[in-house]
């Protein structure tokens, strides 16, 4: 029993030997043209008369592909048959082809692993056909119209161009990064840089190892970038592969002042107006303005962004100051510094002023009470530190008879100290009894003192109280007191 398990082992070994060796044993074809794939007559056909034939059995030619195993071929092969190129060549005594079809009793077959035995080379037409970066090389035999594949070869795929440009709009000296990293298939990359007027700029190369660029722009426009790619064979890519890149105009700034040179300014509003300002290419988005002293620093800001741009400042003291104005666009593009926009100017204080005061007062003694007024000029020595007063007015007596009406001169020194102010000076003063003796003319030194109620540079408002002791002149007859309101305008 034994023994004939093994018997039985061996028999069907070499049964299995010996039909893949017939399965695997090369087809030597001696003789071409008895079993013709497509109709050929006459003489050897052109390749535009193969492209004919092919087209007219093309279902043939597409069941021959699904026996061959390539159905996939079918489509690409009959897309490329109008325009692939035929190359006249011979195949040698030797020569393989992987597999041929041809027609037996009008059926489609495919013979494969087949060897030209021929006693000469046979002449062919050579074409390729190319699908997923391969190169299929058909071979058809020019005395019949059999279709064969002597090969399959990897195909070096074309470069395909990918250029991405970020931002597409920026300001300038603003950085511009060039990426090409999406390219496929490249052996190396180019960049070209054009102005608006189609002038190249710059060219910078690039490798799928490095395939980035940064670059900037230093004047405002538009920008054109073409990228280009090179496979391993040199050849160029031919997709398109640009971009653009449009650098931001900046806003243009210009600047109006109420006033230049700004004469007894200071308690008064000066207006600075950037409503004139624009935007080339897009719109005004904020203003900033800027105050300088003399010495250059800033002492005060005003950022706005609403229109109409303006900026009201009220000065507190004289002085030289600067304003500087900067505008920024949509884009966050700011205006460039120029003379237009930075204006030195002078703030003065008025220095003379009118002025009025009025109250209640004891003249000549404690019974002769009088209402006064007076008015004069207010004059600055040295603003908001030391001035003088000239003022001259009348005194109406409450009593009347034997009092009169008298009239005062006076000039006064003072000194200021913030809201309050002392003065000091002489005046003149009329008898205000002409039938006492002892009520007479005369000089008078004056003292004053007073506080501000309210100073708004342009006007004061204070309250003050007055003494005036007569000079030469009997003192309980002649002495002046007072309380009133003071206004300087």
């Amino acid at each position: 029993m034994r023994k004939r398990n093994v018997v039985i082992f061996l028999a069907l070994a070499v049964l299995v030997l010996v039909t893949a060796t017939a399965f695997a044993q090369t087809t030597k074809l001696r003789r071409i043209g008895l079993y013709t794939f497509v109709e050929v007559k006459g003489q050897v056909p052109t390749p535009e008369v193969m492209r004919t034939l092919f087209a007219r059995y093309s279902s043939d030619v597409k069941t021959g592909f699904d026996l061959a195993g390539h159905p996939d071929l079918y489509q690409p092969f009959m897309e490329q048959l109008p325009t692939v190129g035929f190359e006249d060549a011979t195949l040698p005594v030797g020569g393989r082809l992987m597999w041929m079809l041809f027609k037996s009793h009008g059926q489609v077959k495919v013979a494969r692993d087949i060897e030209w035995a021929g006693k000469e080379a046979l002449p062919i037409f050579k074409i390729d056909i190319k699908k997923d970066w391969k190169i299929y090389h058909f071979v058809i035999p020019k005395e019949c119209g059999n279709l064969a594949l002597m090969g399959v070869e990897d195909a070096i795929p074309p470069a395909v161009c990918s250029l991405v440009v970020v931002p597409e709009r920026a300001n300038a000296n603003d950085p511009i990064t060039v990426d090409m990293s999406g390219t496929q298939f490249a052996k190396s990359m180019t960049v070209e840089v054009y102005d608006a007027q189609g002038q190249k700029m710059a060219t910078q190369e690039l490798t799928p190892q490095s395939p980035k660029w940064q670059t900037k722009f230093d004047r405002p426009g538009e920008y054109s970038f073409k990228g280009s790619a090179v496979n391993m064979e040199g050849v160029a890519s031919v997709n398109p592969c640009e971009a653009k890149v449009s650098i931001n105009f900046p806003p243009i700034c210009k600047l109006w002042t109420s006033c230049l040179p700004c004469e007894d300014y200071v308690g008064r509003p000066i207006t600075f107006d950037a409503s004139g300002s624009s935007d080339p290419d897009g719109q005004i988005a904020k203003v900033v303005f800027e105050l300088l002293d003399d010495q250059g620093n800033v002492i005060d800001t005003c950022v706005t962004t609403r229109k109409p741009w303006l900026w009201e400042k009220v000065f507190s003291k004289a002085g030289t100051y600067t304003i500087n104005v900067t505008v920024f666009d949509n884009d966050g593009a700011q205006s460039a510094a120029s003379d237009p926009c930075r204006v030195t100017f002078e703030v003065t204080q008025r220095r003379f002023f009118w002025q009025v005061a009025g109250g209640p007062g004891l003249y000549g003694g404690s019974t002769a009470i009088y209402g006064f007024l007076r008015a004069g000029l207010f004059y600055w020595l040295n603003p908001d530190k030391w001035s003088l007063t000239f003022t001259g007015g009348g005194g109406i007596p409450f009593k009347g008879d034997p009092w009169k009406f008298v009239y005062t001169v006076e000039a006064l020194f003072n000194g200021h100290f913030k809201q309050y102010y002392l003065g000091t000076g002489l005046g003149f003063s009329p008898a205000t009894q002409p039938t006492d003796d002892n009520h007479k003319s005369g000089l008078d030194l004056i003292g004053q003192a007073g506080f501000n109620v309210f100073d708004n540079w342009t006007s004061k408002g204070s309250i003050f109280f007055e003494f005036r002791a007569p000079v030469g002149r009997s003192f309980d007859h002649n002495y002046k007191s007072g309380i009133g309101f003071r206004f300087v305008f």
